[in-house]
């Protein structure tokens, strides 16, 4: 019992028995998990931009409403091609000496999850357009507008970056909207936020709770397809606008549009499925919008027959058949 009168023994004795511990339980498996903790095989790291816009990112606050995490449910699969893992984050380091590891994983959605943002959205136009107000590509948004990341400028100096935005979101501005270069960066880092592909030796988890599939007819779907006005709204809408008619200078109009109404269907399904940029510069490039959302041939053919059928076009409805048979052809 004279051990736990004598201080001088007890305290080191104590203090060593400490640090033993955090050995144990907290450095040695610290130490293991660096060295087998290693990124997916594809995935890359941030580049000083887009590390810079991480950064202001966490500035903002824009970790307080949207998440950066895809749960193995299935109501999260409209967010990503698959679950999270945790080597999602490997790539994640220190921010500085005084900042530890920055996830941004979040807690909650005020706003969608920006895991696949990049993929979901590869447009720039679209970014800059939804930082200066969000309610010009997404008339439903809560989100605050982040005119303080640009600029306004008469005459625009060459390599800026001139944000257009529809002519009611400009009412008391004389001159142009110009992203400053945090804009600029913190778009470069939205669009760095892509899902690696697994390789073949990880397997994917699945989405549980599955909903039942809705082959509800919408009001342009028919012969039991989905509805097509749902499925434009919720895929098209934020850039082609629900009266179809765009947003000049961004992204173009489909009320008239030569595609929609032509008889080049194969061309017309490519670039929902695949995208397209061959209206560059004039309008910005279109995502693999189909592609990204996991679009199934009935999906394709009812909002092509929306958008046929809406906004005073009169083009000819096409069937799923018709539009299998060419997403088949251009895998």
């Amino acid at each position: 019992m004279d051990f736990f009168s004598d201080h001088k023994r007890l305290f080191p004795s104590a203090l060593a028995f400490f640090l033993f511990l955090t050995l144990i339980i907290c450095i040695f498996p610290a130490l293991n998990n660096q060295k087998v903790y290693q990124p997916l095989q594809g995935s890359k790291p941030l580049t000083e931009a887009e590390s810079r816009g991480k950064s202001i990112y966490i500035r903002e606050g824009c970790v307080a409403c949207h998440t950066q995490q895809v749960r193995n449910v299935d109501m999260d699969q409209v967010f990503g091609n698959r679950p999270s893992l945790a080597v999602d984050y490997a790539r994640n380091k220190r921010l500085n000496l005084f900042q530890n590891t920055a996830t941004l994983m979040g807690t909650e959605r005020t706003g969608p999850d920006l895991t696949n943002i990049g993929a979901r959205q590869s447009s720039k136009e679209w970014q800059y357009s939804h930082l200066y107000n969000p309610r010009s590509v997404v008339p439903q948004s809560v989100m605050p507008s982040y005119r303080w990341l640009f600029l306004i400028k008469e005459n625009p100096d060459p390599g800026d970056t001139e944000v257009s935005v529809p002519d009611d979101f400009k009412k008391g501005i004389k001159g142009k909207i110009i992203a400053s270069q945090d804009a600029k960066d913190l778009v470069a880092y939205l669009l760095s936020l892509k899902q690696t592909e697994l390789p073949k030796s990880i397997p994917s988890r699945e989405f549980l709770y599955k909903k039942a599939e809705n082959k509800t007819e919408g009001k342009s779907g028919g012969d039991g397809l989905p509805d097509g006005e749902a499925l434009f709204a919720a895929n098209c809408a934020t850039c082609h606008q629900t009266t179809g008619e765009g947003v000049p200078g961004a992204f173009p109009p489909l009320k008239g549009d030569k595609v929609v109404m032509g008889d080049d269907l194969e061309l017309y399904v490519t670039i929902i499925m695949k995208g397209y940029n061959g209206l560059a510069p004039q309008y910005g490039e279109m995502p693999a919008v189909g592609t990204n959302a996991n679009f199934k041939p009935e999906d394709v053919a009812a909002i092509i027959n929306h958008e046929r059928t809406s906004w005073g076009n009169t083009g000819k409805k096409v069937t799923a058949e018709e539009v299998k048979a060419i997403m088949d052809k251009i895998k």
